[in-house]
């Protein structure tokens, strides 16, 4: 694999430039993962009772030695150092990783898992990527979206030769939400049921921000915990196709909250940002 090439300054490049060498070091960490979803392995329980296994370990801790190597002044946070109560002084900047963003799915050997990392700068997430290892699919935030193919541990071709992403226009029609595959419940079915909904799919992880991202489904609809870790990058990339994410109450999500543990308010990811209209007809859940 030929080296990662280095950051333009110490702290932070450009946009394409980080986003390259997040692509590289997330398909170096699909191949730690692959690895352990070919073998025997299995599913521990975490204080927090969320599922955790080896792939989620030993991806991140490649994960943090490549972004400590190029990154050092930047502070990461990823759940499984989190979760061993390790969090890094924060500043207007940082990087928030999760190296196994599905590992129900992960588990049950379905493909819908992902390697997430975005850089947060004053609460907005920009440069990010988000791999599907077991897909072979790579989606990048980087000014623009942009996915390719690359095989876990390949080399990642330039961004600029990516094919560039846009969400779809609502338009007249009745939306397309996607939802999550594992953790569906009542809230989030009342919610669809107001955002008017007539067509259902499913995917598990960050997926679904980037099949929204790329034009097959316009609204997903989230009522329940989920953690910066987890949709940071997915948010990234949606809104860099042109989309946004928002809270119930329409505004634009926030990150590196220290101070609420990370957690995300109930949200949706819209295709189209015209379509936050729709939560206007949604009463508080």
């Amino acid at each position: 694999m030929r080296p990662i090439s280095p950051a333009s300054t110490p702290e932070e490049p450009p946009s394409t430039a980080l986003a390259q060498i997040f692509a590289q070091v997330a398909v170096e960490a699909g191949a730690v993962v692959m690895e352990v979803y070919g073998q025997d392995f299995a599913l521990r329980t975490k204080a927090d009772h969320s599922p955790v296994c080896d792939a989620d370990e030993r991806a991140e801790a490649l994960i943090l030695a490549r972004l400590s190597e190029h990154f050092p002044a930047l502070p990461v946070v990823a759940e499984e150092a989190v979760a061993r109560g390790l969090v890094p002084d924060l500043g207007t900047a940082l990087i928030l990783v999760d190296p196994l963003d599905g590992t129900r799915e992960f588990a049950k050997r379905n493909g819908e898992f992902t390697i997430n990392i975005a850089l947060v700068r004053d609460g907005v997430p920009g440069a990010a990527v988000v791999y599907a290892p077991a897909r072979g699919r790579l989606w990048v935030a980087a000014g623009q979206a942009y996915a390719c193919d690359v095989a876990p541990g390949a080399d990642v071709p330039a961004v600029a030769t990516m094919k560039p992403l846009r969400a779809r226009k609502l338009g007249a029609g009745a939306p397309v939400a996607i939802a999550s595959r594992s953790h569906r419940n009542a809230e989030t079915e009342e919610l669809l049921e107001r955002l008017q909904i007539r067509e259902m799919q499913e995917a598990g992880s960050a997926l679904k921000f980037c099949l929204i991202a790329e034009g097959q489904a316009d609204i997903y609809p989230r009522v329940g915990t989920t953690m910066e870790w987890d949709i940071a990058a997915g948010d990234a990339v949606l809104r860099a196709a042109g989309g946004i994410v928002t809270g119930l109450d329409g505004k634009p999500l926030l990150y590196g909250r220290r101070e609420e543990g990370f957690a995300c308010p109930d949200f949706v990811a819209f295709g189209d940002p015209d379509a936050t209209a729709r939560l206007a007809r949604v009463p508080s859940l």
